[in-house]
């Protein structure tokens, strides 16, 4: 699967990329089943709660982030590229097909490209409108956290 960038946009791009010892299919299928999703998308003691997906391009995602302190941040968006097993692009410029958000943030970019051994090279990327955006993510530990985010993904995966 070939690297896609816009043109202009890798100064507001945060990646992750790693090989994972794990089926591209078993990769999707956590990012892509509800009863999945709150066991490992959230750096603890964060959590997930209320997960809806209709995944398919054009369907609306929703959950809600947790935090220790009773925070409660949903997190609203928009499929807008589902590829089974290979692709799932994601917005939440949108807080449902088509409505606008009254703030995007970034547009999810997450591929899962099998190398034919039982492996993944996963790559998640956040896109953001802006370089300040893309800082405002830096400096809230997008590395850290997708990072122990993409650990228990590849926990999880590892038992199903």
């Amino acid at each position: 699967m070939p690297h896609e960038t816009t043109p202009g946009a890798e100064d507001r791009d945060l990646v992750l990329e790693r090989i994972i010892d794990v089926p591209a299919e078993t990769l999707y299928r956590c990012w892509t089943t509800p009863d999945l999703l709150p066991e490992w998308f959230c750096p603890k003691p964060w959590y997930v709660s209320d997960v809806r997906q209709d995944v398919r391009t054009g369907g609306n995602s929703y959950m809600v982030m947790n935090g220790p302190g009773g925070e409660r941040v949903p997190q609203p968006g928009v499929y807008l590229e589902v590829v089974p097993n290979q692709k799932l692009v994601f917005t939440d410029a949108f807080t449902e097909t088509w409505k606008p958000s009254d703030k995007p943030f970034m547009v999810g970019i997450v591929t899962f490209e099998d190398l034919g051994d039982g492996t993944t090279r996963y790559r998640a990327v956040a896109r953001h409108w802006t370089a300040e955006d893309k800082a405002t993510h830096e400096q809230m530990g997008f590395h850290e956290g997708w990072g122990v985010a993409t650990d228990q993904l590849t926990a999880l995966a590892k038992t199903l």
